[in-house]
């Protein structure tokens, strides 16, 4: 998190400290385990809605929606509708977009890297 020198001249809404700050809406939208889980799928691929679904274990018809709406709605992700029927959506990471999923990369390294110091914790804090 930025430090007061550092947000110097940025507008209120970029300070994620603030409450009612514009950074802490999107940071709360997009730091959610959905969210970073589909922006990970998408990759550098275009995927229809049923390929999504398979891609991330789990999720539920009405969270995947409302995470794409959200990542949409962000600018995070393009949708597009071809008509056809039944109709095709197809959903792409933007470039803003592309830009986070370094940062989810860079977050799933870290899982990765540290998984198994994090379970012995878990195991030494359970007894």
């Amino acid at each position: 998190m930025a430090t007061k020198r550092a947000l110097k001249g940025l507008p209120e809404d970029a300070d994620l400290r603030r409450a009612d700050s514009l950074a802490r809406e999107i940071f709360s939208d997009v730091a959610n385990k959905w969210a970073l889980l589909i922006i990970e799928a998408l990759g550098e691929h275009t995927l229809r809605f049923s390929e999504l679904r398979n891609e991330v274990e789990g999720v539920s018809h009405k969270m995947l929606t409302q995470n794409l709406r959200m990542l949409e709605r962000n600018g995070l992700v393009d949708r597009k509708v071809y008509p056809t029927v039944p109709p095709r959506v197809d959903y792409t990471l933007t470039e803003p977009g592309r830009a986070l999923r370094t940062t989810v990369d860079a977050l799933c390294h870290w899982t990765h890297h540290h998984l198994a110091h994090i379970e012995d914790a878990r195991r030494h804090f359970d007894n």
